[in-house]
């Protein structure tokens, strides 16, 4: 199957996110933030004038430039198109071809900044620790926990959270800057989370923590 056309949904606000069970602290020093997918590919399926999508570029863009100001990593990642179907492994059966070689597919919707010392990452699975290096750049860089905003909250978004729970990496999930093929699935992710491997917060909140 093809990637579906999303309708649209609004944003989870701060009275829906699920309660938390971690006591964790963002700290400045010890985090990474993780732009997760943000290509025009993915963004094609919602209608990028509708909710969730405006909250979604928005949200990202402060998290980024709250993290530039302070010195804190930014890593972009970005699947190649015309993957070979030996790189493209088990996603070809369940996903397709995937993107094209072609910018208006592989092109990011909020672009990295190579200047402002922001990272790009070549993802090729669900979790972006696979075949990335992403675990070696947190611990050469002396950090330990990851925030997180992108697309899609119930595969790529979660599996990286998940995945960065087994390694010991703390993860912070920014509930209003991800989206979802709808608004169950968003809230699914979400919730699954909080129960299980992240702290997911508000992009208002996070912020906070960074100026704290």
């Amino acid at each position: 199957m093809s990637l579906p056309a999303i309708p649209s949904y609004p944003m989870p606000t701060e009275s829906d996110l699920p309660e938390p069970r971690m006591d964790w602290t963002l700290d400045p020093d010890r985090c990474v933030l993780l732009v997760h997918d943000m290509q025009r590919y993915f963004l094609g399926a919602f209608d990028g004038g509708a909710a969730p999508v405006p909250e979604l570029l928005s949200n990202t863009a402060l998290l980024r430039d709250a993290c530039a100001e302070r010195g804190i990593p930014r890593i972009h990642t970005a699947q190649p198109g015309a993957q070979h179907p030996r790189d493209r492994g088990l996603l070809r059966d369940l996903w397709g071809e995937g993107l094209r070689d072609d910018p208006g597919h592989t092109s990011l919707v909020v672009p990295f900044d190579a200047e402002r010392g922001d990272v790009h990452l070549t993802k090729w699975r669900y979790s972006a620790f696979v075949r990335t290096g992403l675990e070696d750049l947190l611990r050469d860089a002396g950090r330990d926990q990851l925030v997180i905003c992108g697309v899609y909250a119930h595969i790529g978004v979660l599996m990286t959270a998940c995945d960065a729970f087994m390694r010991d990496i703390r993860t912070f999930i920014a509930a209003d800057a991800v989206a979802d093929f709808s608004a169950g699935d968003h809230a699914m992710a979400l919730s699954y989370a909080a129960r299980r491997c992240a702290s997911v917060a508000s992009t208002k909140g996070l912020l906070a923590a960074l100026a704290a």
